[in-house]
Parts: C-alpha cells; structure tokens; sequence
C-alpha cells in the first residue's frame, strides 16, 4: 500500500518522495509517511533533516493541524498562505509526528499565482536505470499490489467469487475492463490448468469502488479441451455486467501467422504518462494522449506502451493485469480526429462509458515485461464508438485482439454532470 485511505495512522512512502515549488527542490527523502483521511486533503510528512529550511519562511501564529496537533506554518516568500506545517509537539494524538515537515497536495490554496507545491513519487525499483524511473503525483490511486489484490477475487461458494473494496474519492466507479480482468482470474480459479481464449462481456449498470463485487459464473460446457463460462457480476441486488469466457488446455501448432506490431518508437522514445498507479509504467507514442481539448487534431489511433513491476508468477493474473488495461485509451482515440473535445470532459460535458469488451488471447502474457497496445477507432457516430486493438510484446509477437464498443454523447437538455459519479 501506498497510504492507508480513511486512516489518521502514519502510512509508509515504499518511494522516494520530493516537493517542488517551480524549480526549488524543497524536500526529498525515502523516509516520508502518509496521512489520508476521507475529510481533509492528503498530505505528506518528511523528516526534517530532509526539508530545505532555508527555503521556507517562517509564519506567525500556531494551528492544529487534524489528527497530528499543534503546529508551526510555513510559507514562502513572496507567497501568500501557508504550505507546510512543522508538528514539533507536543502532539499525544500523533507522537509519531513529531519533528516532521507536512506538506499538503496542491497547496497554496488555488486562486494564488506563481507555481503551485508539488509533490511527487519516484516511481521505480531501487538501483534501476534511470530511464525505468518515472513521476507520479501524489496524491495515487494506490500501487500494483493494490490492483492486484483487487483483480484476485476470494471464493465465496462453489461457482461464485467476490472482489475487495478500495474507495476511490476521487470518482468511485468501478472500471468496466477491471470486472473483465477480474472474471479472468475467476475463471482460471474454477477451471484451472486452462488458458483463456476469448471473453466478452458487457456493461450495463455502474458499480461503486467502495462495496464488493460477487462474480457468479455458470459452466455451460466442461470438456476435456473446452470450457465456457458464463458469467454474471452483482453488487447488492443490481446486475451489473453479464458476459461469457472460453478456455482452452491448447494444442500443437498445425498453422501459423499473425499482424505485425505498428511501426512505432519503442517505450523509452515514447512519453511517460501518469495514470497514478505505482509500479505501472504508461508511455504514450507522441504523447498522443492527451486531456487538452486545444491539442492538435490527430489520426484515431494512440500506441501505448505498458509494464507492470514485481508482479508474482500466476498466468491468470498477468492475462487479468492485460485486460484492465483494455479500457483505457480507446475512447480517447475516437476523440483525438476531433478538434475542442478531450478526454478532460468526460463525466462533465460529455457522457462517456465502456459498453461491452471483446477480447482474445493469443498465448500466454507476461505483463511485467513491455506490452504495445495499438488502439484503432474505426468508427464513431449515433453516441457510440467502435475501436479495434492489438497488443503486442517487446519482441513484436501478438499477445491479444480486442475491440471495445463505448458511447460519447451530450447530458440530455445540454447539462453537465458530475464528474465523480456520472457516466
């Protein structure tokens, strides 16, 4: 875990944490903590020694700070407000924050000019090259283990799994290709010693991040080379997605071709992109995904390249980690031949949302190894779009086809909606 979410308790950084204003540098350590608390912005704390002081100006007065105590705020200069808090006790609610520095995600408050605080997460393992490491701003999601934990569903009874629960504030609704990868590994734990060949399913109720998802599946047909699953996702008493797997025990080769990788820049040419995950490394060919409605107008097509770090070794949830990242990218290229509209209005000013997910595998995966996902709008038009995927490893061969149908449409009456909960 990257921080507890919901908890006042300090929260180990498995990172290198910095703080930057601009260009300053105004702490760095890998000994930072986490304090996440559902009512008040998430913050940091880093051991004194490892905050540049000198580039802090001291402020009058004293506040509590929530769950941590009194406190010292700082600022900087020629800044209004406070941005960070020196806790140096007494603190009996957190004695463990005493002779810390805490900073606050996005301060100063906005409204203010000049840079904004950043804090950032170094994202890679120790010692690596350094073309492995890349930024992530904090606050994250979380990191691959979390995923993780969440793509591998508990038995609940004998055909019938259930996910954990991990809130997510920022906008609680559950990712369409994440049931996708979750029903694999469901699949793979019923039937096991088979691989999945194809699985569709479609979406058609939203679910919530913060309750647990039961998978109910229903073998249809169990042969000795053949299995297909029906399966069936429901939270409380709603149905929310319905689809159907197929695996297989595999066979010999009799023939053998396959589509060629797209012609494009390897990952370390490509444009890291943060979609705050640690331990998930996003390069985006040209920096082709984009959330800027004023960026150029482009081909429907955005090539991504995509690893995951310190994964275990189980094929179901190499293949589950390939399938959530399914949705990621396609409605973006159906909008990116389209100038004045971007993926930053989704849920706002435009309704947008995975319908259904077709996809087929081709061999085994290893996902902590470079994947080349190569998404294709083929047509967009009457609130739905249509993408045709490839994904390909390092070495070029093809690990997946998939395809995804999603709408992009106008909130009825030309209304905005909510970008936390709104399709």
């Amino acid at each position: 875990m990257v921080a507890g979410s919901g908890r006042a308790a300090p929260a180990p950084i498995r990172y290198r944490a910095q703080v930057r204003c601009g260009d300053r540098l105004l702490a760095d350590s890998l000994s930072a903590v986490a304090v996440e608390r559902p009512e008040d912005p998430p913050e940091l704390l880093f051991p004194a020694a490892d905050v540049d002081t000198a580039a802090l100006v001291a402020l009058t007065g004293r506040v509590e700070r929530p769950g941590l105590g009194p406190a010292r705020p700082w600022g900087l200069a020629g800044r209004i407000g406070a941005v960070a808090w020196t806790i140096d006790g007494p603190a009996p609610a957190a004695p463990w924050a005493v002779g810390m520095t805490a900073f606050a995600a996005g301060a100063p408050a906005d409204g203010e000019k000049g840079p904004h605080v950043r804090i950032e997460l170094l994202d890679g393992a120790v010692g690596a090259d350094p073309r492995d490491v890349t930024v992530k701003r904090y606050p994250v999601w979380g990191d691959v283990d979390d995923l993780l934990d969440i793509l591998d569903l508990r038995p609940v009874g004998p055909d019938r799994f259930r996910s954990v629960t991990r809130p997510s504030p920022r906008r609680p609704v559950v990712e369409g290709s994440q049931m996708l990868g979750q029903a694999i590994v469901a699949a793979g734990r019923l039937v096991p010693g088979r691989r999945l060949v194809s699985g569709h399913m479609v979406f058609h109720r939203a679910a919530d991040t913060g309750r647990s998802l039961d998978f109910v599946l229903e073998p249809t047909n169990q042969g000795r080379t053949f299995a297909t699953l029906g399966v069936g996702v429901i939270q409380g008493d709603r149905s929310c997605a319905t689809g159907s797997l197929l695996l297989d025990v595999t066979a010999d080769d009799v023939i053998g071709h396959q589509h060629p990788p797209p012609p494009v820049v390897g990952p370390y040419d490509a444009v890291p992109h943060d979609m705050s995950v640690m331990g998930r490394d996003v390069r985006v060919v040209d920096g082709a995904y984009t959330n800027d409605p004023a960026a150029p107008a482009g081909p429907p097509v955005i090539d991504a390249w995509v690893r995951f770090r310190d994964l275990p070794d189980d094929g179901y949830l190499h293949a589950a980690l390939l399938a959530q990242f399914t949705g990621h990218m396609s409605i973006a290229a159906a909008l990116r031949p389209h100038a004045g509209v971007s993926q930053s209005q989704a849920h706002q000013t435009l309704s947008t949302a995975i319908n259904a997910i077709t996809l087929s595998l081709h061999g085994p995966v290893q996902a902590d190894r470079w994947m080349l996902y190569h998404h294709e709008s083929t047509f967009a038009g009457a609130g739905m779009t249509h993408s045709t995927c490839r994904v390909h490893d390092g070495e070029g061969r093809l690990l997946a086809s998939f395809s995804v149908d999603a709408m992009v449409r106008r909130f009825a009456g030309g209304g905005q909606g909510d970008a936390r909960t709104s399709l």
